[in-house]
């Protein structure tokens, strides 16, 4: 497939776009906002073409053209405010949702929080970024794509094992970063995934036994 990374400049955006480009089973493009970001994914393997999250919908179809599936992993990141929490991590996504559908694309994974589905699990300091990933997770549920959306616990840099859990009553933990890209990577193509929304961590099943149990 060809697969559109949006956000690939992000921490687990890059891990994907290395990781998919590893695999050699698809075609990868990163989207990103700034030209100078453009080299170090290029150096990694993949196309790149530009996007923006708080343009139009027709601008963020256009970056799409050709592609059969999308990948959300952006986000305004913990330096940024409320407001562009609302607009990249909600709006933003959505936009990429509409966009997809405009062109006709129907596979969409979207990164989203671990406890995103449950309100009585939102941390106060953050509860915006919560309630963007809770609404963005809905308008995904009411949409006609083929969705699949992955909420990983507390987030590490670490180099992982390959061994996790997935399921929709885990209890809280954590992950590496590149288990979320590996568990993004082997999502696209695997049907137990679809039109599925699941909390990922780390556990004890390789990633294809674990996405096989749901």
């Amino acid at each position: 497939m060809n697969v559109l990374v949006v956000g690939a400049n992000g921490q687990i955006g890059k891990l994907l776009v290395e990781q998919l480009v590893q695999e050699g089973k698809h075609q990868v493009t990163a989207m990103i906002r700034k030209p100078e970001q453009a080299a170090a994914l290029k150096e990694i393997g993949a196309n790149v073409v530009m996007g923006d999250l708080e343009g139009s919908v027709d601008d963020l179809a256009q970056a799409m053209k050709d592609q059969n599936a999308i990948v959300f992993t952006a986000g305004s990141g913990g330096s940024t405010g409320p407001d562009k929490t609302l607009l990249i991590d909600l709006d933003g996504a959505v936009k990429t949702m509409e966009a997809a559908e405009q062109q006709g694309i129907s596979r969409y994974i979207l990164v989203s929080a671990y406890g995103a589905d449950q309100r009585d699990k939102w941390p106060d300091e953050i509860k915006p970024y919560y309630v963007a990933k809770h609404y963005a997770d809905r308008a995904l549920f009411a949409s006609e794509l083929n969705y699949t959306i992955i909420r990983p616990g507390g987030l590490k840099n670490e180099s992982g094992t390959g061994q996790v859990a997935v399921g929709t009553d885990l209890k809280p933990g954590s992950i590496a970063r590149k288990d979320v890209a590996r568990v993004i990577a082997a999502s696209l193509q695997e049907e137990k995934t679809y039109r599925r929304a699941f909390d990922l961590i780390a556990g004890n099943d390789s990633v294809q036994d674990a996405l096989s149990t749901l």
